[in-house]
């Protein structure tokens, strides 16, 4: 396996933002964008068979629900790169945040299963809008040492938001009612909108970037041909694609069914296996971001490590013989898919070096993308696949394996050019640092 370098993000550079108090604080308010857009994100995971007897839906038809919002969520992540990279943080989130509690509020007064799809999609669209934005937020804020590990942080908000999903949002469900906890929620969304448009900042004085040109479609096209040639981008599309979906496709939608019908389960037992994968995304992120941010040679044993791990935790549970799986294997599978996330964000420690700070923006927006095609993909498959065998959760998950086989052979197959790329933005980062006048 070809080792991949110390990253130029882990060496301080010249004109590096100094982070401090202020830079916590301003990202912190991205961050609170984020957590609020993964509330409602999440929010159909604990609500799955409530939108069945709502709707009056089959399982494929309540996969749509998932496949929509992360089809909105896929295909606007170039665009938001594009955007973030042209208008900045603070007008791309604030408008992010307007879409998705209009999309909340929406899903929760939806009297049809086709008026509760829109709300969805609507949802998707400002949800999209908020990871790229909060990793540009923490570029423009935090020196690039940092960069590993802010990134991390950011996601364990958002696992933050996914566990009050799993907690509180499923209590407010069944206490009162599907309007009132969809509606009330949404307030949340005005909460952080106010505190975007008050407090947050795009950038440090004194760290403005480079204006760019109003260059038009000439402009895009060059933007998004320049990162997609760098390998690490692509690299980091195929981590993101091969390590999140499995713990995205079980928290989103079908962990819950899947524990209740198959397993046997009851609901809060079902409840508290959830909410184990996102604490233990808790505590395995911050880890992953020491690591990632001390040793970058650390990054493809750690997101291949996990793809295995998932993979077997997963035949094991499905495989067992004598109906369903032991509560030990089932806890053990939750503790490795919280591994998922952390995992990753591996992606984005790719595709950062790989590219220049005016095209971060679009760089993450390619590789975020990878992640929820795989999600979108796997939802729908086990939705089909459920709906064609008459409910065998056996045979419905087994679309886990294909698609982390197709992402290992692309990762494998661009590994040693990711490396190579790595090799020379970093000896010439060197020479910079050199030259630059004291």
């Amino acid at each position: 396996m070809s080792s991949l370098p110390r990253s130029a993000a882990s060496v301080s550079r010249p004109g590096d933002p100094p982070g401090g108090r202020r830079a916590l604080v301003v990202w912190g308010v991205g961050v609170a964008v984020y957590f609020v857009a993964v509330i409602f994100r999440t929010s159909l995971g604990v609500a799955g068979l409530d939108a069945v007897e709502r709707f009056h839906v089959s399982a494929s038809a309540l996969s749509t629900f998932s496949i929509l919002q992360l089809l909105v969520y896929a295909g606007m992540q170039i665009p938001v790169g594009l955007l973030v990279d042209r208008l900045g943080t603070r007008k791309v989130l604030a408008i992010g945040a307007v879409l998705f509690t209009a999309g909340q509020l929406g899903f929760a007064l939806s009297p049809s299963y086709g008026t509760a799809l829109a709300a969805r999609a609507l949802l998707g669209c400002g949800d999209a809008m908020t990871f790229i934005s909060v990793l540009r937020l923490g570029g423009r804020w935090f020196p690039a040492r940092r960069g590993p590990l802010i990134a991390q942080f950011a996601a364990l908000a958002g696992m933050a938001g996914n566990l009050v999903s799993t907690l509180l949002l499923a209590r407010l469900l069944h206490g009162v009612g599907w309007t009132a906890a969809f509606a009330g929620s949404a307030l949340a969304g005005v909460v952080v909108l106010v505190l975007v448009l008050l407090f947050l900042k795009d950038h440090p004085e004194g760290h403005e970037p480079e204006p760019l040109p109003h260059q038009g479609a000439a402009y895009v096209r060059r933007q998004i041909a320049a990162a997609w040639r760098e390998p690490g981008t692509r690299l980091g599309l195929w981590v993101h694609f091969t390590t999140q979906f499995p713990a995205m496709v079980f928290l989103l939608l079908w962990g819950l069914p899947f524990l209740v019908e198959a397993e046997g389960l009851t609901r809060t037992a079902a409840g508290e296996l959830l909410t184990l994968v996102v604490v233990s995304n808790m505590v395995i992120g911050p880890v992953y971001g020491q690591i990632v941010a001390r040793h970058h040679a650390a990054r493809l044993p750690l997101a291949l490590g996990t793809i295995v791990a998932t993979a077997v935790m997963w035949a094991a549970t499905l495989a067992h013989p004598g109906g369903p799986a032991p509560m030990w294997l089932l806890v053990a599978l939750c503790v490795v898919l919280g591994a998922c996330g952390p995992a990753s964000m591996i992606g984005f420690d790719f595709a950062r070096p790989a590219n220049p700070p005016e095209r971060q923006g679009t760089a993450s927006g390619i590789t975020n993308m990878g992640g929820f095609i795989a999600s979108m993909t796997a939802l729908l498959a086990t939705g089909v696949l459920l709906d064609g065998t008459g409910g065998d959760y056996t045979v419905a998950f087994s679309a886990v394996f294909v698609l982390q086989a197709l992402g290992v052979s692309q990762i494998l197959r661009l590994r040693g050019r990711a490396a190579r790329r790595e090799r020379e933005r970093l000896v010439a980062s060197r020479v910079e640092t050199v030259h630059v006048p004291a």
